[in-house]
This record gives C-alpha cells, sequence and structure tokens, in this order.
C-alpha cells in the first residue's frame, strides 16, 4: 500500500486511482486472517459482544478476549515493522520513507480526535460485515469475494482501522517522524481509532445482528468452538450450527453426504470436530447467526410463510 502510493506521478495527477489500487490489495490480509483462523481484534468485537448480548459469554470474558487480542495483534504488528521492514530495509528508498512521514501525518496530525473516532466506525462496520457475510460462504472462492470488497470499500475511502494503524504510524515513528511520538499515537491514534472499532463493530454488527437474529431466542446456543481446520473450511467460520435443521424433501443419501467434511471423511458423533449440520446455499438461513436458529421459530417469530419450497415445516 505504501510503494504503490509513493509514485509522484499519481500523486499529483491520480490520487484516486492510487488510492483504489491500493484498495484492491488490502484485503489480503484480512483473507489470511479469516481463513487461517487467527485472532484479529476488531472482528473478535463483534462475536464476543454477539455472545455477551445472547449470555453466552460475561463481561470478564468478553474484556479478557478484547485485551488478548489487542495485545497480540500489537505484538505481531510491531515485530513484523521492526525486524521485517525496518531492520530488514524494505523502505529504505526515499520516496518511501516521505510517503511513510506523509502517511502518518495523514492519519494522525491533521485529523482531529473526533473525526478519527469517526472514521474507525465506519472502518470497523465495513470489516466486521465483510467477516459476517464471510461466514455465510462455504466455498473458499466465495469466502474470498466476501471479504475483499467490504474491505476494499474501507480503505478506498480512507477510513481508520486500530490493528492497521498499529503498523503504519509506528513505522513511521521508527524512520524518526518529526512530529509524531509513541504518547501522541497512543492519544490521538490508537484511543479514539480502538474505540471507533468497538462501536462499529460491536453495536452496529455484532448488536444489530444479534437483535434480529437471536433476540428473544434463550434457548438457541452459539457455538464459538470451530474444531479442526477442515471443519472450519465446511461450517463457514467459529459460529457454527451446533445441532442438524429439518430440511424438508432431503433426498436419499444427501443427509450423509452433508455430514462429511472437504476432504470426505466425516468424524464420528463425540469428536471434536464433529458438526452437527453443514452450511447449504440452497437453505434459507445461511448466515453464521441465521443457522442458530431453528425454521420452526423462525418462521413463527418473523410471521413469514410456514412452508419452504411449498412443503410445510414440520412444528408450525
Amino acid at each position: 500500500m505504501l510503494s504503490t502510493e509513493a509514485a509522484p506521478w499519481y500523486q499529483d495527477n491520480a490520487p484516486g486511482l492510487i488510492r483504489t489500487i491500493s484498495a484492491m490489495f488490502f484485503p489480503v490480509g484480512l483473507i489470511m486472517i479469516v481463513l487461517s483462523g487467527a485472532d484479529l481484534f476488531t472482528s473478535n468485537i463483534m462475536f464476543t459482544f454477539t455472545a455477551f448480548l445472547h449470555r453466552r459469554a460475561s463481561l470478564i470474558s468478553l474484556a479478557n478476549i478484547w485485551v488478548t487480542s489487542f495485545l497480540g495483534n500489537l505484538a505481531g504488528t510491531l515485530f513484523f515493522m521492526a525486524i521485517v521492514t525496518g531492520y530488514g530495509g524494505v523502505f529504505e528508498i526515499p520516496a518511501y520513507r516521505m510517503e511513510i512521514i506523509n502517511f502518518a501525518t495523514a492519519k494522525c496530525l491533521t485529523p482531529t480526535w473526533v473525526q478519527i473516532f469517526c472514521r474507525a466506525i465506519g472502518a470497523n462496520w465495513l470489516v466486521c460485515f465483510a467477516v459476517f457475510i464471510s461466514i455465510s460462504s462455504r466455498e473458499i472462492a466465495s469466502k474470498i469475494l466476501a471479504i475483499w470488497f467490504p474491505t476494499f470499500t474501507f480503505v478506498a475511502l480512507g477510513l481508520d482501522h486500530v490493528i492497521a494503524n498499529m503498523y503504519f504510524i509506528p513505522v513511521a515513528i521508527f524512520y524518526g517522524h518529526p512530529d509524531i511520538g509513541v504518547g501522541l499515537y497512543i492519544w490521538k491514534s490508537m484511543i479514539p481509532t480502538a474505540l471507533g472499532n468497538i462501536v462499529g463493530g460491536g453495536l452496529f454488527v455484532g448488536g444489530m445482528y444479534w437483535y434480529l437474529y437471536l433476540t428473544g431466542e434463550g434457548s438457541d446456543n452459539i457455538t464459538f468452538n470451530i474444531g479442526g481446520l477442515d471443519v472450519a473450511m465446511e461450517v463457514g467460520g467459529p459460529m457454527g450450527p451446533s445441532r442438524r435443521r429439518s430440511v424438508p424433501n432431503l433426498a436419499k443419501g444427501e443427509e450423509e453426504k452433508d455430514d462429511k467434511t472437504m476432504n470426505g471423511k466425516g468424524p464420528e458423533e463425540g469428536h471434536p470436530d464433529h458438526v452437527a449440520s453443514l452450511p447449504s446455499s440452497d437453505q434459507t438461513m445461511t448466515s453464521g447467526l441465521g443457522r442458530e436458529l431453528s425454521v420452526e421459530k423462525y418462521t413463527t417469530r418473523k410471521g413469514i410463510a410456514s412452508t419452504i419450497e411449498g412443503q410445510p415445516v414440520e412444528g408450525v
């Protein structure tokens, strides 16, 4: 991102185009995080806040996960910044160093504290929405597309993400930014960005979709343990189903097929990787939160038709 924005001609003649090019490659990081099952502080906000609202996690557990993932992400970004790009000499070219200084100035010095906070709300709103809709996707390609466009949008808009800024601003300090120190970075960037990300991801994604899909459904469990990698790829995320849903007109043999993982071997019941059911593109609800609701409760509570594809839903 910094390397593409260091081109002088584009900076003077096509600043919008160069930001678009940078935004096209930025989603790669979030894609690697989601597909590998790594922890990201900003997406953990959505998951844990949903569990807290649904009384599946205490306030202490929520705070513990937030602090742990925040510090872990901070350690990882600072390590990469110092060892790989700092002492590794990635940005030794003067044009790169100048762009690093200018970028940090635009992120930390130029906007006000409130402006950074508001931008951070929008940033994690889009990032958590990208993670949320990726849960609804089963194939790897679908997950990549689901993540790509919301993340691309937040970068193209120039919004603030606390984990991304953990790299961009410290690397400017590393290269000797004359006006930004550690204290100013923490007060002017880290704090407002983290608070805004909490509001955007926790309230506008986790809270909103909890209200839409899970409010009043106290008997439905939310499962955060995704088991092994095969199960994670099949289920589509850490909020996969914890029990089988009844799907009308299921052809003979398809039920057994649905229980199999991508490698063709389905774990037996009682195995930690066993999952009761898998998402399917032809089912009514495919999101991780939506799958937590049974067909009967969903159709009754929402007041929609009690049939699926012309067949009555059992129990409605």
